[in-house]
């Protein structure tokens, strides 16, 4: 978690695409996707209590999501991260 200076929300930052589509099909908005260099992107999430109870079901191996949805997320996600 990082604090935002500019608005000063806290905001969960995550390079990977697969907690980022996990977490997107779980309702969570992808709030920005910054380009950080040519070849990697940032998804930004506004942090919460349940967001972190999120990704730590996620990262347990808890977190129950269907699985045509996770792999439509990332589809999109891919193409968000290259339309740029």
């Amino acid at each position: 978690m990082t604090m935002n200076s500019s608005n000063t929300k806290d905001i969960f930052r995550t390079a990977d695409l697969a907690i980022t589509a996990a977490l997107s099909v779980s309702g969570f908005v992808v709030d920005e996707v910054e380009k950080v260099s040519p070849t990697r992107s940032v998804f930004i999430f506004i942090d919460s209590a349940e967001l972190q109870e999120a990704i730590n079901k996620f990262w347990r191996g808890e977190m129950l999501i269907e699985p045509m949805a996770f792999f439509n997320q990332l589809k999109l996600l891919k193409a968000r991260i290259y339309e740029r």
